[in-house]
């Protein structure tokens, strides 16, 4: 099946990381979640993730790496960058296209500046290369209803600023049904929210020599659509998108988004 999906763990440096991989095609495709992987890492969804993704497939070998499973505080997004590094070195990834939502946008810029030989083009979906005050909102809401313990009042949050029209309703809907599965401890989610609010790549942005596509959303809610277009106003000769109408979680609710990314992609080949 051209979907190939895999779980997998791979070691490095004394920690460990789990991923997940798909797809049968020549380049490698590099995908990095946001901060939702402080609750769930990608362990064990290879199967719905590469149907969920499935376009991607048939032109890339996919490839998408949560943080690192042990985590202390302070662990910066740069930091996050280096690990993906040196998990490419370790499973024989020469260069590979970076495809970043969210915070995982924050670590392909990192990525691209600090390793620009490994990147052959970036897609930046819904991000930002530093704190606003919306993006400051939304994380000290989050990181506020951890410390009191309101996973519920996290996930119906997340839906709030990330939906737009009915998409809305169904959001919060299924936000509400995941809430139960609450997890032990908040301290992986405190921290990834917490590297979003140290991020700071704004000045070192013009060093990105590769192609770049950025993704925003004019409704943005968790971290502004400005965000957006100050990356695209930043970095070389970079593509912008924006989406009319919708928030953060445009990636989820736009039909057209993931074919949009795909033709992006399929150029840099």
């Amino acid at each position: 099946m051209f979907l190939n999906a895999k779980n997998g763990n791979v070691r490095f440096n004394g920690h460990d990381c789990d991923y997940i991989s798909f797809g049968t095609g020549s380049d490698v495709l590099i995908m990095l979640p946001g901060v939702g992987d402080g609750f769930r890492t990608a362990k064990g969804v290879a199967v719905p993730f590469s149907v969920m993704y499935r376009c991607f497939a048939k032109d890339f070998r996919v490839f998408v790496f949560s943080r690192r499973n042990r985590m202390l505080r302070g662990f910066t997004t740069k930091d996050m960058a280096d690990d993906i590094a040196a998990i490419m070195d370790k499973l024989g990834i020469e260069s590979a296209h970076v495809f970043g939502v969210s915070q995982g946008g924050m670590i392909a810029q990192q990525m691209a500046i600090r390793y620009p030989a490994k990147v052959k083009s970036l897609v930046l979906a819904v991000t930002a290369s530093r704190p606003n005050d919306i993006m400051r909102d939304s994380l000290d809401t989050w990181l506020e209803m951890a410390g009191r313990d309101d996973y519920k009042g996290i996930m119906l949050d997340t839906a709030e600023r990330s939906y737009t029209g009915a998409y809305l309703e169904r959001g919060k809907r299924l936000n509400n049904v995941l809430a139960l599965a609450k997890p032990k401890d908040y301290t992986r989610f405190g921290i990834l929210c917490e590297s979003c609010l140290e991020h700071d790549a704004h000045d070192e942005l013009n060093k990105i020599s590769c192609p770049v596509f950025i993704i925003g959303a004019d409704r943005d809610k968790v971290l502004g659509g400005e965000a957006s277009k100050e990356l695209a106003s930043e970095i070389p000769g970079a593509e912008l998108y924006m989406y009319e109408g919708y928030s953060h979680g445009v990636y989820e609710q736009a039909k057209d988004f993931n074919d949009r990314v795909l033709k992006y992609l399929i150029r840099q080949k």
